[in-house]
């Protein structure tokens, strides 16, 4: 059976992973120049994991067998701070930084199979969530982010940034996300009406 491109390129890459890890002094590959970075978030002893052997095919995504089996097209226009007639806005739990919210798209697509018409909104809808993170004050950035791994539904994450935290620029910034302590519940509350507020009067 002829081997997928997917195949012959994943083992190529873990061909050239045990030819690098063979002759380090600890069998592992070398970290990475980001570790010496001013906003890698760690330090102290770190190695890099052993890769696993690849997995063919796939584990299946959340949502990856249509609408029926995704989350997020069942949840209800209230878990969100704000929507309009193709889009949803939301943000489930506070965060180490000021705001991060989640846009999707209110049909179960992801980007390869958007609708062109929902496509075309995007951009103008980016602008508009940037306005309204930046507007919250004191946010020097707002890094956007799209990963399609962990479900089916498309989801772009919009993470606002503070002044001043220059450890938290680029993108090590998601991972500062799991390390920070939440805001305060009621300062989330508040983050998330003001967003909201910003998203209606630019509708």
């Amino acid at each position: 059976m002829a081997e997928s491109p997917a195949q012959s390129y994943t083992e190529r890459i873990l061909a050239d992973v045990q030819e690098v890890a063979a002759h380090s002094s600890n069998g592992r590959l070398p970290m990475p120049d980001l570790a010496e970075w001013d906003i890698f978030p760690f330090e102290g002893e770190m190695r890099v994991k052993e890769l696993s052997e690849p997995s063919f095919p796939e584990p299946a995504r959340e949502g990856e067998a249509g609408a029926a089996s995704c989350s997020s097209c069942q949840r209800e226009d209230k878990d969100f701070i704000w929507t309009n007639d193709n889009w949803r806005l939301k943000s489930d739990a506070p965060s180490g930084l000021p705001a991060t919210v989640m846009l999707t798209p209110r049909v179960h697509c992801d980007l390869a199979d958007l609708p062109i018409e929902l496509a075309t909104e995007m951009g103008p809808l980016f602008l508009q969530i940037e306005a309204a993170l930046l507007g919250l004050g004191g946010i020097a950035r707002v890094h956007i982010n799209r990963w399609g791994d962990g479900g089916a539904h498309l989801h772009w994450w919009f993470i606002a940034r503070p002044e001043g935290l220059t450890e938290l620029m680029g993108s090590c910034s998601s991972m500062w996300l799991d390390v920070l302590p939440p805001r305060p519940q009621d300062e989330w509350y508040d983050t998330m009406r003001r967003v909201a507020r910003a998203m209606t009067e630019a509708d």
